[in-house]
């Protein structure tokens, strides 16, 4: 089967694209097992809260056997020695998010020598998606079906109708 035992792919999530999706399932193509980990990045403001953000993610997953989700908050090079990872799968849009990974994969593997990154570049009609998009266009009341997983989306709009009920 894949030569590859088990790779995580790290992310908030908030909400996972289709883009993301791309991500995994070539990683999922590559690994044995793929754990999608829904980490905490405390540099962000998350719209949606962690639990939200897991649900999105599994259902946006569920037809890819060989993926699970997992919700964290630790630091990523600890998860990848808890989960005997081979690699972390990170993906890239452009020249400026393979900068910043590259400097993300220097850290981790001065902190961690097994840490090991392998990046993916996004391409055809996700390549320029962000989760910030969605949530721009969720703010502004767009749609956003060509952006999340038919089945994530109504965990994102029942989330969405019920944070403004709860503050009207």
């Amino acid at each position: 089967m894949n030569q590859h035992k088990l790779a995580i792919v790290p992310g908030s999530f908030d909400p996972m694209t289709l883009g993301h999706l791309e991500l995994i399932r070539k990683a999922a193509a590559q690994y044995r097992e793929v754990v999608v980990a829904v980490m905490v990045n405390r540099e962000k403001q998350t719209m949606f809260d962690m639990g939200t953000r897991v649900k999105i993610a599994e259902a946006t997953v569920r037809d890819l056997p060989n993926v699970r989700v997992i919700a964290d908050s630790g630091m990523l090079i600890d998860l990848f020695d808890r989960l005997g990872a081979d690699a972390v799968c990170k993906g890239y849009r452009n020249e400026r998010d393979l900068a910043y990974e590259r400097l993300q994969d220097d850290w981790n593997r001065a902190h961690n020598p097994h840490f090991r990154t392998e990046l993916f570049r996004s391409e055809g009609a996700f390549a320029a998606l962000s989760s910030t998009e969605v949530r721009e266009r969720l703010a502004n009341g767009e749609p956003i079906t060509s952006l999340v997983s038919a089945s994530a989306l109504p965990i994102i709009l029942d989330k969405i109708k019920n944070d403004s009920n709860s503050c009207s």
